[in-house]
């Protein structure tokens, strides 16, 4: 047996110098057993052979016997390893919580103005985002990451190797696929409790009511004035609260647009759109890295705040923060009643 077990030795450490697989490996001493035990079923007894291997095939059997015990027991445990794992990851009934949800979110839970009621909240709602790039990128994560259950996103552009300095839901690795994918990819790997639906299309007159009533609450991340107006109107006859950002350079906005409360559009206080040389875009004008972070997050946060009812949200005020001197100042907004959005005679849904 000693002549079998250095054959098989050598073997296994030949294969491992070639860098031969293991499972491979196994099998090649699979069929050396197998082969020993077919010289002692053809060889007569006190064969040359058969006296070099054993001698006997008992011992053989008990050793196939016992390892084939150490194989089931080793396949059974995995099994058993992979189910319990599968049950946590999968998602459960909407409304409910699973225990690795329930430790995901213990933070929020432990916090007095959001609790169980505020993080079952977050579970129940349906946010759309417009815009997967530098503003939408943070907000996307950090909506994902609070758990909250079915969020959309709209947007018609590519990654491209430009957006990695700021855009980070996104990788080089997918360069060229379309940012509503790639926001997807990442915000499932971070929460798969969360239910992601990509829109890859400009967002449209034609169907941006339709595409609201789906929702609870509007995210505006884009940096376009014509989008800007169309999600703002279409948010005011939905009777949604619009948070919108904006950026450029070193600086960057955030307010909570919400007729429906009382509290301006964004039409009340940008009724029309500034001159292109007076509002160049990113690309003209430029933008440092950790400022769409800043702001987005800012966002996610108004969102966290409007879904769970905690602390007061930036309905008629606006945070401009000033990231090249560290400064942020907050500035009241008043509704227009001239407003042709959401003024007086115009319906707010």
């Amino acid at each position: 047996m000693l002549l079998v077990f250095a054959f098989g030795a050598a073997l296994w450490g030949f294969g491992a110098v070639m860098k031969v697989p293991k499972r491979a490996r196994w099998n090649i001493i699979g069929l050396l057993y197998v082969g020993v035990l077919a010289l002692h079923v053809a060889l007569p007894f006190g064969h040359p052979l058969r006296m070099a291997t054993g001698e006997r095939p008992e011992g053989w059997l008990i050793l196939g016997g016992g390892a084939a015990l150490v194989f089931l027991y080793r396949y059974g445990l995995q099994r058993l390893r992979g189910r319990a794992q599968q049950a946590q990851s999968t998602p459960v009934q909407k409304g409910t919580f699973s225990h690795t949800e329930l430790n995901r979110y213990a933070r929020h839970i432990a916090l007095r103005e959001v609790g169980g009621a505020g993080q079952k909240a977050l579970k129940g709602a349906r946010v759309l985002v417009v815009g997967a790039g530098g503003l939408g990128a943070p907000v996307l994560q950090y909506l994902a990451a609070a758990g909250v259950g079915t969020i959309g996103v709209v947007d018609d552009d590519v990654v491209e190797n430009t957006n990695l300095q700021r855009q980070v839901i996104h990788t080089d690795a997918r360069i060229g696929m379309p940012k509503v994918f790639s926001a997807q990819a990442a915000m499932q790997a971070q929460n798969p409790f969360v239910t992601v639906r990509p829109y890859h299309r400009r967002l449209s007159a034609d169907i941006v009511d339709e595409l609201m009533v789906e929702y609870d609450l509007v995210i505006d991340g884009t940096d376009n004035f014509d989008t800007r107006y169309l999600v703002n109107a279409a948010a005011m006859r939905a009777g949604l609260p619009l948070i919108s950002g904006a950026l450029t350079q070193w600086e960057g906005q955030v307010s909570v647009f919400d007729p429906a409360q009382g509290a301006p559009c964004y039409a009340c206080i940008f009724p029309h759109a500034p001159s292109p040389e007076l509002a160049p875009s990113c690309a003209e004008a430029g933008v440092i890295a950790p400022l769409p972070g800043v702001v987005g997050s800012m966002m996610a946060l108004e969102a966290v705040k409007l879904i769970t009812g905690a602390g007061a949200p930036l309905r008629g005020e606006m945070v401009i923060y000033d990231a090249l001197y560290g400064e942020s100042r907050k500035i009241t907004l008043k509704r227009r009643v001239d407003c042709t959005t959401c003024g007086a005679g115009v319906a707010t849904g």
